[in-house]
């Protein structure tokens, strides 16, 4: 088992601003989180006024976010190193930092219901639960999947498995977090990165890069269901809180597909941005607000977030980040968060 490493002080609070956007969305306290993997920081942008809030320096090669239960925390996966380090969501300011050991770097990140936070360790082909993450004593629990690249995750809603996707392998690999069964991997596509489970746990969800296709698998076997075909490089996949679409972010031709989940189909394109323009843009990480009505998509080449408004497929804004935004996280509002 590995134990809470010392505090790191990552951050010292640097406010900055940027020009608001024309449009605004409800909620004054609604806010999203960026980890900025060339800049090495991580800021917050308020979501009523497009106002870049705050930038603090995080760790080397950030990646992945996710924000707590209540709202009060955001923990990001430091790609570079080996630490999980959590910030309060109100002033950025760093609050504890766990070192996962030789080697981890944490990529894919979910901060459970259960108050636990799940993380892959890519470096070590493993999975971490870190329970009691704010307390004085976390406990890191390490899963291996066996695999190399264990690079994103999903976790069930009772907190019992989690399924990596494995970039250096091409597996998708289920984990068993209490028996510690074997993992259990399958080939799936070609290069599958992005990965999410259904509201329901019933069904998981994969977008393989290279195949140009949305996977869906049994949960429990891991047998393929249905293939649906999506744009080009579809890099990562995210499912409407709702549990009725689900979108992948096209790296190659700046697109979301959306799949409706009842019938495994896409039935809509939204143009992000024009195929001309993708290889600048490098749209990468999508997060869904919590009403299901707003997409947004981290264009890290251009140093931007674009918000897209479900209904219409239109691009609303695009807002200013850090160097190199990637990973994402959103607060609806004070003490309720969506990850």
């Amino acid at each position: 088992m590995v134990r809470l490493a010392a505090l790191v002080p990552l951050a010292i609070l640097a406010g900055c601003m940027t020009t608001p956007g024309a449009d605004t969305v409800p909620g004054g306290d609604a806010a999203v989180f960026v980890a900025n993997k060339r800049g090495n920081t991580l800021t917050k942008i308020d979501l009523a006024t497009g106002v870049k809030a705050i930038e603090v320096p995080s760790c080397a090669n950030p990646h992945e976010l996710a924000t707590s239960p209540d709202g009060r925390h955001v923990a990001l996966a430091c790609y570079g190193g080996t630490t999980v380090a959590v910030f309060d969501t109100a002033t950025l300011t760093t609050v504890t930092a766990m070192d996962l050991g030789e080697n981890a770097r944490p990529h894919g990140i979910e901060w459970h219901s259960n108050g636990s936070i799940y993380v892959t360790a890519e470096g070590r082909q493993s999975v971490f639960r870190i329970v009691d993450p704010l307390g004085a004593k976390p406990d890191l629990l390490e899963f291996a999947t066996g695999q190399a690249g264990s690079h994103m995750l999903a976790v069930s809603p009772d907190g019992r498995h989690a399924w990596t996707t494995d970039l250096g392998a091409g597996t998708v690999t289920r984990v068993d977090l209490v028996t510690r069964r074997a993992p259990f991997s399958v080939k799936v596509g070609v290069e599958p990165e992005g990965i999410d489970l259904s509201p329901d746990g019933k069904a998981l969800w994969v977008s393989a890069r290279k195949s140009d296709k949305a996977i869906e698998l049994d949960p429990a076997t891991l047998a393929v269901r249905r293939e649906v075909p999506t744009g080009r490089f579809p890099l990562r996949l995210a499912i409407r809180p709702q549990g009725d679409v689900a979108v992948t972010s096209n790296l190659a031709d700046g697109s979301l597909s959306v799949v409706d989940l009842a019938s495994g189909a896409t039935v809509r394109t939204i143009a992000v941005s024009s195929v001309a323009e993708a290889e600048q843009r490098l749209q990468v990480t999508i997060v869904w607000s919590e009403d299901g009505r707003r997409i947004y998509v981290a264009e890290t080449g251009a140093d931007t977030i674009a918000e897209v408004d479900y209904a219409s497929g239109k691009v609303l804004r695009r807002l200013a980040t850090g160097e190199g935004g990637d990973g994402l996280a959103i607060l609806a509002k004070t003490g309720s968060a969506a990850n």
